[in-house]
């Protein structure tokens, strides 16, 4: 059964547009769409700026980190010499500086702080062994540091952003259910 067509009223000159015949045997066609186009929205680009600050300050001297969690470089003995500490609501932090010299005597740094010092871990002008990872102002003990274990949750909080915005499969969008007459 097919359904007659009407021919609309148009003025002269101006062109006749009329719709395709559709039966009720035939449903239209329609075609499913498989996958979304990928559309960027400023939240989206911001969580992407985000993450790449986190994979920057993450990865900032990490040949230092990895070598002072190893305690990895030139050993040699830390002289503490002047205590400084800081004062937080319910907390207190200090911090050793002093001087470095190499088992060799080849390295001397002065007015270096020593990694994972505090008040009671140290006394003034005795020695203890530490080692020089090439920070710039800082030396560690023989134990080494987890100082990486920071810097590791840096990055795995920017690959987690990352992976949840890019890293999914686009969502199929499921075709129309087919009408029935």
């Amino acid at each position: 059964m097919t359904t007659p067509m009407t021919t609309p009223m148009t003025t002269p000159g101006t062109p006749q547009v009329t719709a395709p015949e559709t039966t009720p045997e035939t449903p239209p066609v329609t075609t499913p769409v498989t996958a979304r186009r990928a559309r960027l929205s400023v939240f989206t680009v911001t969580l992407t700026l985000f993450a790449g600050l986190l994979v920057f300050l993450g990865a900032q001297n990490a040949g230092t980190v990895v070598s002072a969690a190893f305690a990895d470089g030139q050993a040699g003995r830390f002289v503490p010499r002047e205590l400084s500490c800081v004062q937080h609501p319910g907390h207190e932090s200090c911090v050793w500086t002093g001087d470095f010299a190499s088992a060799g005597g080849t390295v001397l740094l002065r007015g270096v702080e020593l990694y994972g010092s505090d008040r009671t871990t140290h006394r003034a002008g005795l020695p203890v062994p530490a080692v020089d990872v090439g920070a710039p102002a800082r030396v560690y003990g023989p134990g080494g540091s987890g100082e990486w274990m920071f810097r590791a949750l840096l990055l795995a909080a920017a690959a987690a952003i990352l992976w949840s915005l890019y890293g999914r499969r686009p969502r199929r969008t499921p075709a129309p259910p087919a009408t029935r007459p």
